[in-house]
């Protein structure tokens, strides 16, 4: 299986277009690298790519990786569709800019399925376009993708995106895949948003080789310090930190024998400085930060 990390960052980017913060400043001066927004492809063949949410980004990531560019007829795409972990609009909104290709198919959870035909009518938009096949990726028993990728998904948080007025508090609004390469044994698990450790994945990562995690905040209290406000990302925002007793790092320790990788970073966050104390930390502990454009073969 081939994995490209299309973009790494959260919602907005970094830097981001209205942030004078730290770390936004210091990408300004050209000293930290920018990142894109959080998107990932896979492949079981090098030939058939599925999205793994479509970011706003989505049009630059595409054109950046070479394994993803049209050809070699006018019209053809080795992009064959979209895995959507959630309904949040930085994982959604590319799919606009993908409007007008054809066979395309999009893998979702009912409830984000429904947001974007009633709340974000994305759904009924695209199809005059070029209908789609979209599907339940919460279906019993999973489901397989051209190229010879099996997937399974998991339920990890009820975190609902802001543009819904009333949603259901308990439906599974928030997924994580793990994607199989049969001929090779191995899998990633892909859970680019965690509002907490859920039950259950432990196990789910005690069958994988490699792990793409939430690592939106590196503390529960950066996003209120980064800014100069009373905010705290954690609460306010639904990211279980990096950092902590609690955090993330402390539960990837039961994990020695797995690829660790944080993807989905807000601009706050100390990571996105490799010389940081927060960076040498992760590395301590076996885990990594990886750049836009990175390639894994699992």
């Amino acid at each position: 299986m081939k994995v490209i990390l299309l973009g790494t960052a959260a919602g907005g980017g970094f830097p981001q277009w209205n942030c004078a913060c730290a770390l936004c400043t210091r990408c300004h001066r050209g000293e930290l690298p920018a990142r894109s927004q959080e998107s990932v492809a896979v492949s079981g063949n090098g030939r058939d790519w599925w999205l793994l949410n479509a970011s706003p980004d989505i049009r630059t990531q595409l054109l950046a990786a070479p394994a993803l560019r049209p050809g070699p007829g006018p019209r053809d795409t080795p992009v064959r569709g979209v895995l959507l972990t959630d309904a949040e609009l930085d994982h959604t909104l590319g799919l606009i800019i993908l409007r007008g290709g054809t066979d395309l198919t999009v893998h979702a959870a009912p409830p984000v399925r429904e947001a974007l035909t009633a709340d974000l009518p994305l759904h009924g938009l695209l199809d005059r376009y070029a209908p789609w096949d979209w599907h339940d990726s919460t279906a019993p028993g999973g489901f397989a993708l051209d190229g010879g990728l099996t997937v399974t998904a998991h339920p990890v948080s009820s975190k609902a995106p802001k543009f819904m007025g009333r949603p259901a508090s308990d439906a599974p609004w928030v997924v994580a895949y793990r994607i199989e390469d049969p001929a090779t044994g191995g899998a990633l698990v892909y859970a680019p948003c965690l509002a907490a450790w859920p039950d259950g994945f432990d196990e789910l990562l005690a069958s994988a080789s490699c792990v793409l995690l939430d690592g939106t905040f590196f503390s529960a209290d950066e996003l209120g310090t980064a800014v100069r406000s009373g905010d705290a990302g954690q609460a306010l925002m639904g990211h279980l930190p990096v950092s902590g007793p609690g955090g993330s790092l402390a539960a990837l320790a039961r994990h020695p024998h797995l690829r660790r990788i944080y993807t989905h970073l807000n601009n706050t966050n100390p990571l996105l400085d490799s010389s940081s104390p927060a960076g040498g930390a992760v590395r301590k502990a076996g885990a990594e930060v990886l750049p836009d454009g990175s390639e894994l073969i699992l």
